[in-house]
């Protein structure tokens, strides 16, 4: 198949089409061009123009994927993707720049529909050679996950280690240390070969071979050919029965051959849905740390680290200021950050706290906590699952923290009784009011009780930047 400017314009209308009236998702398809085409070993290089560096950034950053990704269902080539900036404006795109910044981040909230297209497993495993230890920056939320991370990659296929599971909250920095560990292992044991790859990627891959009936080819590449398998994402793995009895076994033969695994979800196993009992008790039988939201102090420690990286002259007040409102996650910090440079670059002004406070103002007004939020709060601090919170157990592991999650959405939320027992499967708001009585009771009586409290309480305040 011929890939020219009207192939890519119909490349542009299936991915508009899939995300319904999305205007937003237009403003940024729209102004890129098809710049060249060539075949490389077989696989199709697709050069596109965007019209500076700031759409530059933000296509590379959360479009490039999903535009390779549908390259490759419609062309049904192996296909890789590269922007470049043209200059070029399209006379019909009146879009402000401060427009399109301030609307950027829900131009993503709704994603390009995944396509499971064959496609070659080396353009999906690279590593990242940026992402290394010593550019990750600990703090209390990281420490145990970072420890371990390196650990298992001085050492790998070690028998408490294997595999090892790091799971948190996307944005969080877990891409980051899977990336580190593969370079520090791909640098101490050069003769080591290291698979990196999505468990998307491995669902795709999986199917593809099914079909095909490659599967041989397929076990040979992952368990014969891998010493190292280091697996993103891997809550996708209980969408597909056939392809999660492939992963178990997979996961088996690395084990049962002393070649290490490590692996990073949003979720932890017992809560990955579809899971079965096998597969999660396999997950978790070796090493499971979790990655947390870091404290103010940790996020200004990283915004100063990646302002020296960028060579930016920064104030200490602007950086306090992007701290404390980039509340969700590193990867916004991070792009908050990057927003301010590219917006001081493109219009030729200092960074300094008014710059921040236009460019950032949107920020400012957004909600920064939810029910499901201090829900995942409460359940990873006790260790228990979501549904347990909301489940009927009376078991005292499982009552303490849902009186407590209780507890924090109306401190944080000031939630209706009737809303706060309808979060917790529909309990009335007498059994709310003695939840809340029981917590406020409990904290004058048991220190230990408090501790929680006052440590759930300072992680939503992180959060929330109150």
């Amino acid at each position: 198949m011929e890939i020219n400017s009207s192939f890519w314009s119909q490349i542009k209308s299936s991915m508009k089409s899939k995300n319904g009236a999305n205007k937003l998702l237009e403003n940024w398809l729209d102004p890129i061009d098809l710049i060249k085409t060539e075949k490389i070993d077989g696989v199709f290089k697709i050069t596109l123009g965007v019209p500076n560096q700031f759409f530059y950034f933000y296509v590379n950053e959360h479009l490039k994927e999903k535009i390779t990704l549908e390259l490759a269902s419609v062309s049904n080539q192996p296909t890789v993707v590269e922007f470049i900036v043209t200059g070029k404006v399209a006379d019909d795109y009146n879009t402000s720049l401060q427009d399109i910044m301030q609307n950027a981040d829900q131009v993503f909230q709704t994603p390009v529909a995944p396509v499971l297209a064959p496609q070659p497993a080396k353009l999906y495993e690279n590593i990242n050679s940026d992402f290394t230890f010593s550019t990750f920056v600990v703090g209390k939320n990281s420490e145990f996950a970072h420890a371990a991370t390196y650990n298992v990659s001085r050492n790998p296929g070690a028998d408490d280690y294997n595999p090892l599971f790091i799971y948190g909250p996307s944005g969080m920095g877990k891409t980051h240390l899977l990336n580190a560990a593969a370079n520090e292992i791909r640098h101490n044991f050069s003769h080591l070969r290291i698979s990196y790859i999505s468990a998307e990627r491995f669902l795709n891959e999986c199917v593809s071979a099914i079909r095909r009936q490659e599967m041989d080819k397929f076990r040979q590449k992952y368990r014969d050919n891998t010493d190292i398998l280091v697996v993103d994402d891997v809550q996708m793995i209980g969408r597909g029965q056939a392809v999660q009895e492939e992963f178990f076994h997979t996961i088996n033969t690395f084990i049962e051959r002393k070649k290490q695994v490590i692996l990073a979800s949003d979720r932890m196993p017992k809560d990955i849905l579809n899971l079965e009992d096998r597969s999660r008790t396999r997950l978790e039988r070796g090493l499971i740390a979790d990655i947390t939201m870091p404290d103010l102090e940790t996020r200004i420690a990283i915004l100063r680290y990646k302002s020296e990286n960028f060579n930016l002259r920064i104030s200490e007040e602007t950086i306090q200021y992007i701290a404390k409102i980039s509340k969700k996650s590193i990867r916004e910090l991070e792009g908050n950050l990057k927003k301010i440079k590219m917006y001081s670059e493109l219009q030729g002004l200092s960074i300094n706290i008014e710059l921040a406070r236009k460019v950032l103002a949107h920020h400012e007004n957004t909600v920064t906590i939810s029910v499901d939020e201090i829900l995942r709060i409460v359940s990873e601090y006790y260790k228990i699952r979501i549904t347990d919170l909301k489940s009927t157990s009376r078991a005292r592991p499982i009552v303490v923290p849902r009186q407590i999650a209780m507890y924090l959405i109306k401190k944080f939320l000031d939630k209706s009784l009737v809303d706060i027992g309808r979060a917790f499967g529909g309990r009335d708001h007498t059994t709310v009011i003695n939840s809340l009585e029981k917590v406020q009771s409990l904290q004058s009586k048991d220190p230990q009780f408090k501790n929680d409290i006052d440590e759930l309480t300072n992680v939503i305040n992180n959060i929330t930047g109150l």
